[in-house]
């Protein structure tokens, strides 16, 4: 068996065969990730981080299963000042143009005023049909640039928050229009103001999602050597708002070719590691940021040397050991949101030739994060079981720990958990038996045939397939195995699949084989292998 790599979706192998990397991206998902408006006074700035983040985590839980272009929207703090005017999560409605140039010219005014138009504007901005209008207005951006560089702090962070409205626009227009402000909103990231800075990272992230051309401009001009300083940062926020921009490029379709290697060749890789590792410790929300800034790389970069010198492999097996002890007593919440991509990076990883054989006691960390998260959370279950194919492939020492330690009962008990669990546990199963005699005897001490009947009678051809390559290795190995696979009605389950073309070839050459008498010659073994 082959290892399979984990690309940045969802991913069915084909019976029999490994895992491969996909390079191609799945679908884009546009989501907001939008702070709730507070009331003056209502609620403190840790308060409105905690509700920002428990959102965030929901966001996070959505990417598990494919990966996701998001945008992000930072309105609480600001929002605070005008929640008692406008009601919470109220959307403006749009205005003429008239009305938008009405806005302008009272921004563009230099009177006492000027902040209170400038909340105005961020307001109606908040409208895209108000945000396509505004761009199209000679001197808009113009304006909004030389209020963003200006020296006084509260017109500075008021045009930045404007600016952040329009970059959450859909509309590439409206993005690509802020393509002069970039280096500015880069200088700042080395501001002293952490609110500053932290509209500033959000506000890239969100420019780089919709627009290629805001992208090309921002590489030239520093973007990741000016991340790479900002995740020394010791503020989590700050963290958080790197591991978002970084995310964004990561995805675009150009990253393997133009960002990848330039991410490689800084020191971010060592950063993003220490600070997934160190998530369990400090800032969860950083960490699962990070992971997933791992996994983007790992799985669209063919070579991963630097990230397996830097000692990728043990450093994540050791987070895995660790969050499996903290389980369930003492497991910080979001958890499963950081095992999920640590996991898709562990088992890239593994797929590498020449990978240095993790600890042994991942195999007993895997089952206990697969026994505690099994209802909660059941999308862990695929991505433990991804895992678990890329260790016993093609390494021996896991198939018989597997054995050894006693976990073939857990693992059995998973094969009909979902469809694509069943595909997944029939591999691993797969993996054990290739390795010989010994190994499919034990297999064989337990239930296993039983368990196998009824998985032939399952409308999925993959699963079905799997199935039939798992008894060949069965019967190949352990030739009375296919006697008491006849005795117990198997013959019946494999004529039904004598009609269906992708399955009729190696029903058929099974059949004749367990049809074949005791001691008769096995010239059938040779035509059964050459079926499968």
């Amino acid at each position: 068996m082959l290892r399979m790599r984990r690309g940045p979706g969802p991913y069915f192998p084909r019976p029999g065969t490994a895992f491969s990397s996909s390079s191609s991206r799945s679908s884009s998902r546009s989501a907001m990730w939008g702070r709730r408006r507070g009331r003056r006074g209502g609620r403190s700035a840790e308060e409105l981080r905690v509700r920002r983040r428990e959102r965030e985590a929901a966001l996070r839980k959505a990417r598990r299963q494919e990966q996701l272009v998001s945008k992000r929207l930072l309105r609480e703090d600001s929002a605070a000042e005008e929640g008692a005017q406008h009601g919470a999560d109220v959307v403006p409605d749009p205005l003429s143009e008239d009305e938008v140039l009405e806005v302008l010219r009272g921004v563009q005014r230099g009177s006492e005023d000027r902040k209170r138009s400038l909340g105005r504007l961020r307001w109606a901005l908040q409208n895209e049909e108000t945000q396509q209008k505004f761009v199209r207005l000679d001197g808009s951006i113009r304006t909004l640039t030389g209020l963003f560089t200006s020296s006084l702090a509260d017109l500075q962070l008021e045009a930045a928050r404007c600016l952040h409205e329009l970059s959450h626009s859909s509309v590439p227009a409206v993005a690509e229009a802020c393509l002069p402000v970039t280096s500015y909103l880069l200088t700042y990231l080395s501001g002293h103001s952490l609110e500053l800075t932290e509209l500033c990272l959000y506000t890239l992230g969100n420019l780089v999602v919709e627009s290629e051309a805001v992208r090309k401009q921002l590489l030239p001009q520093g973007i990741i050597p000016v991340l790479a300083s900002c995740i020394q940062s010791p503020h989590e926020a700050v963290l958080e708002g790197v591991g978002y921009v970084l995310s964004q490029l990561l995805q675009a379709k150009e990253a393997p070719t133009e960002i990848i290697p330039l991410v490689l060749d800084s020191a971010l890789p060592q950063h993003m590691l220490q600070l997934v590792c160190s998530g369990l410790k400090a800032g969860m929300g950083a960490a699962v940021e990070f992971a997933w800034c791992l996994h983007y790389i790992i799985c669209r970069h063919k070579d991963n040397v630097q990230l397996l010198a830097l000692g990728a492999v043990p450093a994540l097996t050791s987070l895995l050991l660790d969050l499996a002890s903290q389980i369930p007593q003492d497991a910080p919440e979001g958890l499963e949101l950081l095992a999920c991509p640590v996991l898709r990076c562990l088992g890239n990883l593994l797929a590498h030739a020449g990978c240095q054989r993790p600890d042994a006691r991942l195999l007993v960390a895997l089952f206990l994060v697969l026994q505690c998260f099994l209802q909660q959370h059941p999308f862990l279950v695929q991505e433990c079981l991804w895992l678990l194919n890329n260790l016993t492939a093609d390494d021996p020492f896991f198939c018989s720990a597997l054995l050894s330690l006693d976990l073939l009962p857990a693992l059995l008990q998973l094969l009909t958990c979902s469809q694509m669990g069943t595909v997944l546990v029939l591999t691993v199963l797969c993996n054990m038996a290739e390795k010989g005699q010994f190994q499919c005897q034990r297999l064989l001490q337990q239930p296993l045939l039983a368990q196998l009947l009824p998985l032939l009678t399952l409308p999925d051809p993959e699963a079905v397939g799997q199935c039939l390559e798992l008894l060949h290795l069965l019967f190949l190995h352990c030739p009375e195995a296919a006697a008491d696979f006849t005795r117990q009605g198997g013959h019946r389950a494999l004529e039904q699949h004598q009609s269906t073309p992708e399955l009729q070839e190696r029903a058929q050459a099974l059949l004749d084989m367990v049809r074949q008498p005791p001691g008769a010659p096995s010239a059938c073994q040779a035509t059964l292998a050459a079926s499968f």
